[in-house]
């Protein structure tokens, strides 16, 4: 096989993975307004697949770069598939709208789509009262004259663009724009009594009564349009003396910088795309006509809608980890034992109660916490402020180059400062995605360190959407290693060989390959090995071929890969014994635990980075061991349960696609097995409470 076979392109693999987030929305099987969810997801994914993967592969075409990616694609070449992959997808999108998801939002949900053209004359009469009261006093169009610099079209907003007949004694038709804000109803309501609601789009409102904004012209064609912008748009380190500002620099590139996609009403006339096209200085490939409601993940506005309980999952409310008993301090229960948190099976307030009381707790000296991403009105942002000004040593990382959080980041690093928190912004040209939280406290026997690592971010909301696990421990041979880390991200320490973590760029790829390959030794000196790992993206070629040299030598190779993976599992010769599974379902797959057989006492690691060389060489990651015995004993459960799902589970086949498993009885699905779980462990605390009687939980330690 040639190297060029033995990869698959990153942009197409990712599309495969929106395909599977779209097949969620053509199953009926799922509720009706999860499937409107699952819509809406697909295309916001394909939002950013534009601003960043096709906006990155033009500034490459553009600058001259030819170089291949490893399946043999140029960029040129990947920006052609890549840019017909997802114009397919995008009219699968509105084709599912039109054909399953909105006649069923109609008849199940009473949620009622209706065109100008068909409206009552009462209906008709209350929209111009709508329009004239509400609509008309917020809305001013944007005359287009010839000589003019033309308008700035506003990433990923709608406008009505409106074409005029030409003036007196003129030839050429006219242009004018009408941005429709945010702030307005995108579905705006109509008295109906046959229906829960009924609603037509803002735009068609707009285009309704578009001659109140032009009296006394004749109005030729209103179009609802949509830009996309590109986004890849990297903040130049080499001369930032002040990073914020370079990010603020950044933001408002990303404002204009050119465009990467048009999208219009599928019936826009070809003068009108034309007009659009020399304005934007796009190409044809560039234009997407969409026979649906453009921005189609407003239609999220429905999903929480009160009286439709029956058109969602049933609700899974995250259960309390009895290991993490409220009642107790959290610095006692990880005096007593190593613990796995995970969510959103399980409350995210552990973490949010360890740093409060940290705050709170005179013996605590200090806290140090890597923050990529949080929440709005974020409650540990607010426990590091109040643990600031009651005079302990705060020190918080904040990534101001996590991208599309920048000017959140600016916001809470601003904010932090200004109650003494000690902020600084990450290592020059790395990005710090590492997850992980020190709390450093005088004990009777000396200094110890409270430590939370986690595969995912810091932030409450997230983790009611995202499965992610977080190892809560004193260790101390990781302690020693946490501070050395902080000393190094913060100072101007050199790193420290670790003890017991491996960091990204320094030893993780390198510490990942020696595992692989001690699996590969292993085997083939006649012994038994296996590989189990979960992860969100598998791209790293390096990686990719210690894999397949493993598979060549026999070892057992699962990998629970969410999206991207550009790994061809079950080619004969080469990967026969690799399997790769992504779920799809009401959670986000997005914790990365790795599990090796090392002869019997298995090797189990979380991390927060994914196998791609972005988190292998340019990102400052972390891989943690789990050597409690219970702790890891539940992450290969995990795992498992992960990879004998039935419902949820695709399994990956050598040219890229995906084919969902043959559903056994009883049919297993992962996350809901998770779910219950859960629920039983609670259940074993809350009946040992009612006995008084303490639940059997083993000692801590290692195998």
């Amino acid at each position: 096989m040639s190297d060029t076979a033995r990869f698959i392109n990153r942009e197409l693999s990712w599309l495969e993975f929106n395909q599977r987030v779209l097949e969620e929305a053509a199953d009926p099987a799922v509720p009706l307004l999860e499937r409107v969810n699952f819509l809406a997801i697909a295309a916001s994914n394909l939002d950013e697949f534009f601003m960043v993967r096709i906006g990155g592969l033009k500034l490459m075409r553009e600058a001259g770069i030819t170089a291949p990616d490893p399946a043999g694609m140029r960029p040129a070449e990947q920006l052609v598939a890549a840019q017909q992959r997802a114009g397919r997808m995008i009219a699968d999108i509105a084709s599912r709208y039109r054909t399953t998801i909105g006649p069923a939002m109609a008849t199940e949900a009473g949620l009622r789509a209706v065109k100008a053209n068909t409206l009552t004359p009462a209906q008709r009469q209350a929209l111009e009262t709508v329009f004239r009261n509400q609509i008309f006093p917020a809305l001013t169009p944007t005359a287009i004259h010839d000589g003019h610099p033309f308008p700035l079209l506003n990433n990923l907003t709608l406008y009505l663009l409106v074409m005029l007949a030409p003036a007196p004694r003129k030839r050429i038709v006219r242009f004018a724009l009408i941005p429709i804000p945010a702030s307005l109803p995108r579905f705006v309501p109509l008295p109906d009594t046959n229906a829960r609601q009924t609603f037509l789009l803002i735009e068609d409102v707009i285009a309704t009564f578009a001659d109140s904004f032009f009296p006394g012209q004749i109005l030729l064609e209103c179009t609802a349009v949509r830009t996309t912008r590109n986004a890849d748009v990297h903040v130049d380190e080499t001369y930032a003396a002040d990073l914020a500002h370079a990010m603020r620099t950044v933001l408002r590139r990303r404002k204009t910088s050119g465009c990467v996609r048009l999208e219009t009403a599928a019936n826009a006339s070809a003068e009108v795309i034309d007009w659009l096209k020399t304005h934007l200085a796009i190409a044809d490939t560039d234009v997407i006509r969409v026979d649906a409601p453009l921005q189609i993940q407003d239609l999220r506005c429905f999903y929480n809608q009160d009286g439709l309980d029956h058109l969602r999952y049933p609700a899974w409310p995250p259960q309390q980890n009895p290991l993490l008993d409220p009642t107790r301090r959290m610095f006692d229960i990880i005096t007593n034992r190593d613990v796995i948190h995970s969510v959103p099976y399980e409350r995210f307030d552990p973490v949010i109660r360890l740093i409060e009381e940290a705050a709170n707790d005179p013996d605590v000296l200090a806290i140090k916490q890597v923050l990529y991403r949080t929440s709005s009105e974020s409650p540990i942002i607010e426990a590091l402020r109040l643990a600031a000004r009651r005079g302990k040593a705060v020190t918080v990382l904040i990534e101001l180059k996590a991208r599309f959080d920048e000017a959140n980041n600016m916001e809470w690093a601003a904010r932090l400062e200004r109650n003494g928190v000690q902020v600084v912004y990450g290592i020059k040209d790395l990005k710090t995605h590492a997850k992980i939280c020190m709390i450093v406290r005088r004990e009777v026997e000396g200094i110890v360190r409270y430590l939370h690592f986690g595969t995912g971010n810091y932030n409450p909301k997230t983790a009611t959407l995202y499965t992610d696990v977080g190892l809560f421990t004193r260790n101390d041979d990781l302690g020693i290693d946490a501070s050395a880390f902080f000393n190094a991200v913060c100072g101007f320490s050199e790193p420290q060989p670790q003890r017991k973590l491996a960091q990204a760029p320094i030893d993780l790829r390198e510490r990942l390959l020696d595992l692989i390959h001690a699996e590969t030794r292993r085997r083939e000196q006649g012994h038994k090995a296996g590989i189990m790992a979960k992860m969100n993206a598998l791209v790293d070629p390096e990686i990719i071929e210690a894999l397949y040299l493993a598979s060549c030598a026999g070892v057992r190779i699962d990998l629970i890969v969410r999206g991207v993976c550009c790994l061809r599992p079950g080619v004969p010769g080469m990967s026969e014994n690799i399997r790769v599974v992504s779920i799809v379902d009401r959670f986000l797959e997005h914790s990365r635990i790795f599990s090796f057989y090392h002869g019997g006492s298995r090797q189990v690691f979380i991390s927060s980075a994914d196998w791609m060389p972005r988190n292998l060489s340019r990102r400052i990651e972390l891989m943690i061991p789990v050597e409690d015995r219970l702790c890891r004993n539940r992450l290969i459960e995990m795992l498992n349960t992960c990879l004998a799902d039935s419902c949820k589970g695709r399994q990956m086949q050598p040219d890229g696609t995906y084919t969902r498993h043959a559903h056994p009885s009883p049919a297993t699905r992962a996350q809901e097995k998770q779910y219950l779980a859960a629920c039983r462990d609670v259940t074993v605390l809350r009946q040992a409470k009612r006995t008084k009687f303490e639940p059997h939980l083993p000692p801590s330690g290692n195998a």
